[in-house]
């Protein structure tokens, strides 16, 4: 196995207002997929590696509970933590130092989703 996860997708309520935020807060623009049949999809840009959608339709609940997902904080978690509650969400953790394996911190999105952000800096 080259990888322990190969595709991932965070639950939408709003597509628009969650393509929004998660542009705002990465600075990237998601990548409108044809889903047809009521599903609405947005994919993060990805040049190799795991690739992961925002998803809007039946059976995709946002939630604070579950599994967490942990989006590439970049150089330094704080520059995407900074924009997340002038974008709609919400800070729950400030950066933590986890030693060895960076840094991590933790919000809720703009359709009620905890993720988590991981950085080396």
């Amino acid at each position: 196995m080259t990888n322990a996860l190969n595709w991932f997708e965070i639950p939408a309520s709003d597509i628009e207002r969650a393509t929004s935020f998660y542009n705002a807060i990465l600075n990237v623009e998601l990548i409108p997929f044809d889903m047809g049949d009521g599903y609405s999809m947005v994919m993060f840009p990805a040049e190799d590696g795991v690739g992961g959608a925002v998803i809007q339709g039946e059976g995709y609940a946002p939630s604070t509970e579950g599994s967490l997902v942990y989006l590439n904080g970049g150089e330094d978690l704080n520059n995407i933590l900074n924009k997340v509650e002038s974008a709609g969400g919400k800070v729950l953790g400030p950066k933590t130092d986890i030693g060895e394996n960076g840094f991590v911190a933790f919000f809720t999105d703009s359709e009620g989703n905890k993720v988590g952000l991981h950085s080396m800096g």
